[in-house]
């Protein structure tokens, strides 16, 4: 392993996106008001990550991924779901796209993720990181659940930036 970014960074995106996705289901149901919008957002998002997976897997070069870019775009998709106060009539449209969107992102860096060193060791982790996590938010008690998936976004953001920051300094070296 390069530097402990690389092995942490991977980790904290799977977990939070577990974390997260309760959450996430909760402000999605709230959006989409019948079950059959819900369940046709969520086969968007679920064909979307197989696009998204399909696309890593063709790329030759795999060491030249964009994975800084992807923890901002799905941190910049969370930050756009936590500010989304008010249901309007177009915010379907909206929720589509977002939707095709983070399915893409998350696809590619499930894909991306797979081919890591560290894989398999986060997998064991992810488990046991996860259910200390829920069992620890269980006791939050906070007022919206997009509290949680800004703040999600937020994290996400900064581990992208972090990453690129990252790789400019190991190709200056």
């Amino acid at each position: 392993m390069k530097n402990r970014s690389e092995e942490y960074i991977p980790l904290v995106v799977t977990v939070g996106q577990v974390a997260i996705f309760p959450y996430y289901i909760v402000w999605l149901k709230e959006v989409s008001l019948t079950f059959t919008l819900f369940a046709w957002l969520f086969a968007a998002f679920s064909f979307a990550a197989a696009w998204g997976y399909r696309v890593f897997q063709s790329k030759k070069n795999k060491n030249n991924s964009y994975i800084p870019f992807i923890y901002v775009g799905m941190g910049i998709v969370y930050i756009l779901v936590g500010c989304i106060k008010n249901s309007f009539e177009i915010l379907l449209y909206g929720v589509l796209l977002l939707q095709v969107i983070l399915g893409f992102l998350q696809g590619y860096f499930r894909a991306w993720h797979i081919e890591q060193k560290a894989y398999h060791l986060h997998a064991v982790h992810h488990y046991l990181i996860v259910g200390v996590t829920m069992i620890g938010l269980s006791f939050v008690k906070i007022i919206s659940p997009v509290v949680f998936i800004t703040f999600f976004g937020i994290l996400l953001c900064t581990c992208g930036f972090w990453t690129l920051i990252r790789k400019k300094k190991a190709e200056l070296i």
